[in-house]
Parts: C-alpha cells; structure tokens; sequence
C-alpha cells in the first residue's frame, strides 16, 4: 500500500522492521508498501548510515548551485565587515573590486543576504517620514562652500570632555580635519582653521550653524570674531538657519559616522582620542566609498584650492566714495562728533566704510560686506548709542 501523508515516518519504520527480520525479500517488501526498489534502497542505506534518524523528510533543495556565490567571496564580505562594522552592503561590495574580478563580485542584494545569513546585518529603526528640506548651500565644484561645526561634546575615559571640531568640503565631502578641543572658543577654532587653510587653501565660503564661536544669533549679521576674520581672509561666512542643523544635513550625517566610531566608547585622554579622530580621518577619505559620490571616496573626487592662505592680512582701501570711520572700544562708530552707532566690539579698533544712499539713510560695510543701516533723522538723543538695522524698514 502506498505511504500515508499523516503516518509517513511510522510506515518507514515499519519497513525497516520487517527489513530487518531478514523473513522477506526485498521485491515482496516493495509489493506490500507499494513502493519501488530505488525507494526501499534508500531507506536501507539512510538506515544503516543514519539511524532512524535518516528517516526523515530530508530537504529537497540541491546541496550545490552553479550561481551559488564563490566561498573565498563570502569569507572576505564577513572579513570586511568585520573590519567596517557600521558600512552596510554598499560600501562593503565596492572594497570587493580590490580582490575579485567584476564578473565575480556579486550584486549588492546578495551582499546583503549574505550579510544577514550570518546575522551581520541589524535591523534599522524606521525613520518617520518629514517634508524633505533641499540645501540651502548646493556647491557645484571644490571648494566653493567649506561646512565646519563642532561636533557635540562627549565625556573621555577621564572624566572631561571632548569637543571635535570638523571642517569638510561641501562638494567633495573630503574631511579636512577632526580635532579634538578641551573648549569650543575662538583660540582653538583658529589655530586649526590656520593649519587646515596653509595645507588646502582657503575656499570661497564657510558654512556654519549659529554656535559659538562661528556666530551669534544677537550679534549684526550673526557675525563674531572668527566671522570677521574669515572676511579679512577673503571668505565669505554664511549660516544654516537658527534651529535647523538638516540645511547642512551631509555634515550633520558625517558628525553620525564620527559618534559611532570615537565616542562609543571614548578613549581615556585627549591623546588617545585624537589619535581615534586621525583613523577616523584617513578612513573616511580614502577608504569609505561615498554613496553621493557614486561609490567614490571623498579623497578620489577633492582638489586642492587655487587660493593660498595669506600670512599676513591683506590691507584693504575703501573706495573714495565712502567715509571711513574708525570703529572705538565700545564698539561704536562716532557721527558727528556727539552720536553714537553701535556696530560690534568685534570690531574694535578696526576701521568700516558707509555710503549716504539718500534720506538720511546710510549703509555700513566691513571691506567689502554690507553690514548694515542707520537712519541719521534717529539720532535724537546726544552720547546714547543707537544699534544697526539689518534691513530697511
């Protein structure tokens, strides 16, 4: 009789039984189960081999596949993420090219399952869905906008804490720096923005969100010391919107990576710490490959800047057509010898322009910015100092 779906696994043992009296041959057995002689072999030789254990259903799918993905691949994708535990399948395929033919690397979605088969791959917390927000700052070529910010403190090994500055081209997304600070002040900031702009050059602009010492929401074009000195170099400052860190988002996506390679953990000391910054550098330029840069790292798409960083700050003539006021130590410009216009105290002892556009209403310029107005008809009041608009009313 023919096996029975529910008493399969009985119905084999008790061939084997009868098997196994040695009273029945084997056609008679295959007669009275109804099933053939390769089937009744089978079972005899998974027996003898196996145990009753053999009688199992076994898996149907073949032990081996001509599409099947070379093994001496797969060690080297688990090696490779070993290696660069936080890149996903992406980046992971790219580094395969380095040792394997393009017919042999596999796709990035057998990468992946690859990845997941062996429980190399962590499930990602879904993101809620927002309006998507496009850069206000969209450089086109090297150089052109450079994003520096300090990445938010974390606690060292030692109980102090860590500030990293990072400055990054905005195109390239070449990573020119990671350097960690004890405090976020102007001192440290500009002994490193000298080192990176003597190495790499100066860009046209630098992008930075409202933070100390980049800007100051209170201050006239949220400008601060190091905004000025940016000016006197020949770079233009410009600011992400206050509140609203996504408007330099692939420098915020950059801050990400570093967390999750140097802060958790941190190292003990400010030593040990740059020295995991530096590797996180190297790294990032010149082995990551960068999905916006078409799998490229950030090192194979950057070129130097074609403007040197000037030692010495250059002397800048106002145009004839101004008048140049000297700006005192309260951050004033005196007109007519007894009223006051507050500019910055950044600017003391340094010397603005402004230009009569009729009315009684006058611009004022730091070299070449616009800083802003003052209406002459508002100052009413001797020795009080009256502040700037940013715009006309």
């Amino acid at each position: 009789m023919p096996w029975k779906a529910t008493t399969t696994m009985e119905q084999k043992i008790e061939f084997i039984c009868e098997w196994r009296t040695g009273k029945y041959t084997i056609t008679e057995l295959c007669k009275n189960f109804g099933i053939s002689r390769p089937t009744a072999y089978k079972l005899i030789d998974r027996f003898e081999n196996q145990g009753y254990n053999g009688l199992k259903e076994q898996s149907r799918a073949p032990r081996k596949h001509p599409n099947a993905t070379d093994e001496n691949i797969v060690k080297s994708i688990i090696k490779l993420k070993g290696k660069h535990s936080r890149w996903g399948a992406k980046k992971i395929r790219v580094l395969l090219f380095n040792d394997f033919t393009k017919e042999e690397v596999p796709s990035v979605v057998t990468v992946h399952n690859i990845l997941k088969k062996h429980g190399l791959v962590c499930p990602q917390k879904r993101m809620r869905r927002v309006k998507p927000v496009f850069p206000i700052f969209d450089p086109k070529s090297c150089n052109e906008v450079w994003s520096a910010d300090y990445k938010g403190k974390f606690l060292m090994g030692n109980k102090i804490y860590c500030h990293p500055l990072t400055i990054a081209d905005s195109k390239s997304r070449f990573l020119f720096t990671a350097k960690g600070h004890y405090k976020e002040n102007l001192k440290s900031a500009k002994t490193e923005f000298t080192k990176v702009f003597r190495t790499y050059g100066i860009p046209e602009q630098i992008h930075t969100d409202n933070g100390s010492p980049f800007g100051s929401v209170r201050a006239i074009q949220r400008y601060t010391r190091l905004s000025y000195w940016f000016i006197e170099l020949g770079i233009t400052p410009v600011f992400s919107d206050p509140a609203h860190p996504e408007q330099n988002g692939r420098h915020e996506r950059m801050h990400r990576d570093l967390k999750a390679a140097c802060a958790k953990p941190a190292a003990f000391d400010l030593k040990a710490q740059q020295r995991r910054l530096n590797h996180f550098v190297k790294e990032y330029n010149n082995i990551r490959p960068h999905e916006a840069l078409d799998m490229k790292t950030p090192a194979d798409i950057h070129d130097f800047s074609t403007r040197p960083f000037p030692e010495k700050i250059p002397k800048f003539d106002y145009d004839t057509k101004y008048k140049v006021l000297k700006v005192t130590k309260n951050g004033s410009i005196r007109w007519k010898s007894y009223y006051w216009v507050y500019v910055t105290a950044a600017l003391m002892g340094k010397y603005v322009a402004i230009q009569d556009i009729g009315n009684g209403v006058w611009k004022v310029f730091y070299r070449n910015v616009l800083l802003g107005f003052f209406d002459e008809r508002h100052l009413r009041n001797k020795e009080q100092s009256t502040r700037l608009e940013t715009n006309l009313v």
